[in-house]
């Protein structure tokens, strides 16, 4: 499973092998730069990852402000004095570099395909559609994996991509229907359009894409689809049948990106000028918040993270769909009764850590931090760790491929 699992990177990205083989190593660092213990541990702290702290000292102009200081502008505005330059035609030099560096990853997004991606050597693990849902569990866990392409052996087609929001999808809809709890063993894979259709969700993710396509479709039709990741499906020349080659991720495309394309080092914008990432209307949650609500938030929103705060909104700790998996193992669901904070006692030792930034960030320090180590998102703080807002991979793509630039017919 490519993405997902601690598989080989392509040539370009070797100097980087160790940090990525390890899961994110600097996951154990602290804003300070110091380790913190696990949050496996009770009471223990989680460990924060702030991407200014340890990949590069603060510059002058991207010293934080003071708590007065920090509210964020509407998308869009003005912030007066926050960059320097001189103005030419109502663009500062930052502005200019900021567009040339958009404009430089685009075009390699477009002349490079979705099989450059792939490392050199990886697993590729497929789910027949007829596999019991417990099994297929089971497997996810013992590789270490959370998602899988799905494949009708009847039809010998590709039958879309199994997510652990299919789980939480199941959960959601034996919690409207206690009664059918006792089925739970016996119910296969090609049942899941059965669910979502009686909980109201959205339809099990079938986008896909062909390897030799361009990285830049690949991208569009994740955010068209708000998919994190998409199989690549070729055709085999001597049967004309679908056969699944890969499964591309939006973390291993930005990880591509950050290692091919030394422009993103001009991206040097502050996330407070930029129309990116969530700061409005928020799912928050509780240490004491019992984990069924928490789920109920990410099936509503169809998200993957829930940040979980105390009575002052400073974050302590970030649920994440994949914490769902880790309780249901072994077909025990009496974990589901648990808090968010005693469900999160039971992550593995080696959580690589929350991984935070401020909106004085700028996204050349991000694309590093992804370059760097695993990130799937960062939640965005202020300097006395208030919760501010979340800033997904989606939400990177979403800005670089399809924020303005000013030129007609630009894409």
């Amino acid at each position: 499973m490519l993405g997902e699992t601690g598989d080989s990177d392509p040539p370009q990205a070797a100097e980087q092998a160790s940090q990525q083989n390890s899961e994110g190593a600097e996951g154990k660092k602290t804003a300070t730069g110091t380790t913190t213990t696990s949050p496996g541990h009770e009471g223990a702290p989680p460990k924060f990852v702030a991407p200014s702290s340890y990949l590069r000292p603060l510059s002058r102009e991207t010293q934080p402000e003071t708590h007065t200081q920090m509210q964020m502008p509407m998308r869009g505005a003005q912030v007066m004095g926050s960059r320097p330059g001189t103005r030419q035609g109502g663009l500062t030099g930052f502005d200019r570099e900021q567009r040339e560096g958009l404009r430089a990853i685009r075009a390699f997004l477009k002349v490079r395909t979705s099989y450059d991606v792939l490392p050199l050597s990886y697993r590729l693990i497929i789910f027949d559609t007829s596999l019991l849902v417990k099994k297929s569990l089971n497997i996810l866990l013992q590789c270490g994996i959370v998602s899988a392409p799905l494949w009708d052996s009847k039809t010998s087609t590709f039958a879309g991509l199994l997510t652990v929001s299919d789980y939480i999808n199941l959960i959601q809809y034996y919690w409207q229907n206690p009664d059918a709890l006792g089925q739970i063993d016996q119910f296969k894979l090609n049942s899941l359009r059965e669910i979502e259709r009686a909980i109201g969700v959205n339809t099990i993710e079938t986008v896909s894409i062909h390897p030799l396509r361009p990285l830049y479709e690949a991208c569009t039709r994740m955010l068209q689809a708000r998919a994190r990741r998409i199989p690549l499906v070729d055709v085999d020349d001597e049967t004309q049948r679908e056969m699944v080659v890969s499964l591309v991720t939006q973390y291993r495309i930005l990880k591509f990106v950050s290692v091919n394309v030394k422009e993103t080092q001009m991206l040097k914008k502050p996330l407070r000028d930029l129309p990116i990432g969530t700061y409005t209307d928020l799912a928050t949650a509780r240490m004491e918040t019992p984990v069924m609500d928490v789920i109920h938030q990410l099936v509503k929103r169809n998200i993957s993270c829930v940040p979980i705060l105390d009575k002052d909104g400073t974050l302590l700790n970030v649920f994440e769909a994949v914490d769902v998996i880790v309780l249901i193992k072994g077909g025990d669901y009496e974990k589901l009764n648990l808090s968010a904070g005693k469900a999160l006692e039971l992550r593995s030792d080696d959580f690589p850590g929350i991984y935070t930034c401020t909106v004085n960030d700028r996204l050349d320090t991000i694309f590093d931090t992804i370059r760097k180590s695993r990130v799937h998102r960062l939640v965005i703080i202020d300097e006395a760790k208030q919760l501010k807002g979340v800033l997904s991979l989606s939400d990177i793509l979403e800005y670089t491929l399809n924020s303005p630039l000013g030129d007609e017919g630009e894409q």
